[in-house]
C-alpha cells in the first residue's frame, strides 16, 4: 500500500485534494490515460502528483497538463523521462463535447481529481467545476470544522 492510498486495498494512485478546495465540482468523468512503460512502473510505486493539473481540449483531443509522474531510477535508465510530460486522455466524442462546452463558459474549468487503477488500466477522473470564491472556501472550511467538532462531542458523550 502506497502513501497515496485512501484505504487498504484501494485502487487510488493519487488524488488532487486542492481541486475540491478551489472548485465546486459539478460533474465527474472517467478518462483513460495514454502512458509510457516507465510511467506505469512509477505509478505502481505510487510516484504521482496531481496538484495543479488540469485538462485542455486541443484539436478535438483532451490533454492532461501539470500531472507529475516521478521516474524511478531503476526503471528509466535507458529512456529520457519527462516527469511533467503532457499526456493524452481518452474520452469518447460525447464526453469531449461536454468538456469543451463546459470549459468555454465563464468560471468553469476542467481539472484532474484522481488517478486510479481499473483492472490493469490507469484511469483519470476529471471534474468539471466552477471556481470557488474566497467566501465559499471559508464557508466550506467552517462547515468541515463544525462537523469535526460535532463528531468529537458525540464521542465524548458516548
Amino acid at each position: 500500500m502506497s502513501k497515496n492510498d485512501s484505504k487498504p486495498g484501494s485502487a487510488t494512485i493519487a488524488q488532487n485534494k486542492r481541486a475540491t478546495h478551489d472548485y465546486l465540482i459539478e460533474e465527474r468523468l472517467e478518462a483513460g490515460v495514454v502512458l509510457e512503460g516507465w510511467e506505469v512502473k512509477s505509478l505502481r510505486a505510487g510516484k504521482a502528483q496531481l496538484v495543479d493539473s488540469y485538462v485542455i481540449i486541443k484539436n478535438g483531443e483532451a490533454w492532461l497538463l501539470g500531472a507529475n509522474v516521478s521516474p524511478l531510477t531503476s526503471a528509466s535508465t535507458h529512456v529520457i523521462a519527462d516527469a511533467q510530460r503532457t499526456r493524452k486522455l481518452l474520452l469518447n466524442r460525447r464526453e469531449l463535447v461536454r468538456v469543451m462546452t463546459a470549459t468555454q463558459q465563464k468560471g468553469y474549468a476542467c481539472v484532474a481529481t484522481r488517478l486510479y487503477w481499473k483492472g490493469n488500466k490507469v484511469k483519470c477522473e476529471i471534474g468539471l467545476g466552477r471556481g470557488k470564491k474566497v467566501h465559499d472556501k471559508r464557508a466550506a472550511l467552517k462547515e468541515r470544522e463544525w462537523s469535526r467538532e460535532k463528531d468529537r462531542l458525540r464521542r465524548h458523550a458516548a
